[in-house]
């Protein structure tokens, strides 16, 4: 019994990524090969990331520095492996947590509707007016320096979007007979929204979340540029960017190296958003 069931999963496994698009494949390597750095990064570091060498700045690759090292004489392969940590746990904990907040407002919104709805769309809309950026420059400058700080800047700058999102696909489906039947049927409130109406964003939802990986790391990174994100000497890659940009014609590889991983990141979450896309669109199958 053991064994059928074990043929049977890695055979609807084979069927399952014969389907995947080899771009998603793709952009799924590069997040998995970012991941496994950030978690095996402590003991593959070549260097201390933070020691500070001023007779070794601006060395050109070596066996000692792979990636050659900094105006301060730091590794620069060290503090890349080092910053991936913080940049890719920072873009998943902010992910979950707008996903946490926005998901809840948007079905009860969608489902309760009445006064309920119209204060939280007008909340919604009123946080959406300003742009994007604008106002996470803004929320972070207010509470000050600091990777927390940064978080909560993003997360209250995108949870709308997943808002938005949920409440117009519960809107869509709760006149739909199924969920109609439900209510009919005597299901409260919360079944409704989990068995039933939980299905149908789950599929939209992923797609928007693969995509907004690469989005929150351009987003967070572009406020460490501004100073407003992880404070040195701590490594990230966008305060890598801010810390070589003053040495970017005598030291390019000071910017190059972390404005590739962060491209390489943005790029992937793209190609990920876009196989699952693919892959859940009955059509296009």
């Amino acid at each position: 019994m053991k064994w059928t069931f074990l043929e049977k999963a890695l055979e609807f496994y084979r069927s399952q990524s014969l389907r995947l698009s080899p771009l998603l494949w793709l952009g799924a390597s590069i997040i998995l090969f970012f991941l496994l750095i950030a978690l095996f990064g402590p003991w593959i570091l070549p260097n201390d990331p933070l020691l500070v060498r001023m007779s070794d700045r601006l060395l050109p690759p070596s066996a000692e520095f792979p990636l050659g090292t900094d105006h301060l004489g730091r590794c620069i392969l060290s503090r890349i492996i080092d910053g991936t940590r913080t940049t890719m746990s920072t873009s998943f904990l902010v992910l979950t947590t707008v996903i946490l907040i926005g998901v809840p407002i948007g079905m009860l919104s969608g489902f309760w509707g009445g006064r309920l709805d119209t204060f939280l769309m007008r909340t919604v809309d009123g946080i959406g007016a300003i742009p994007e950026f604008l106002l996470a420059v803004a929320v972070a400058g207010f509470l000050g320096p600091g990777l927390l700080h940064v978080m909560l800047a993003v997360a209250c700058v995108k949870w709308i979007t997943y808002a938005r999102l949920v409440r117009s696909i519960v809107l869509l489906e709760k006149e739909k007979d199924y969920v109609k039947a439900a209510v009919v049927a005597g299901s409260g409130m919360w079944i409704i929204l989990y068995r039933h109406l939980a299905r149908q964003v789950a599929s939209p939802l992923a797609v928007m979340a693969a995509l907004d990986v690469g989005r929150f790391i351009l987003l967070i990174s572009m406020l460490s540029f501004l100073g407003l994100g992880v404070q040195a000497p701590a490594p990230e890659w966008g305060a890598m960017l801010n810390e070589g940009r003053s040495y970017f014609q005598a030291a390019p590889q000071l910017m190059i190296y972390p404005g590739l991983c962060i491209l390489m990141v943005v790029f992937s979450s793209n190609l990920i958003s876009d196989g699952i896309r693919d892959h859940l669109d009955v059509r296009n199958r």
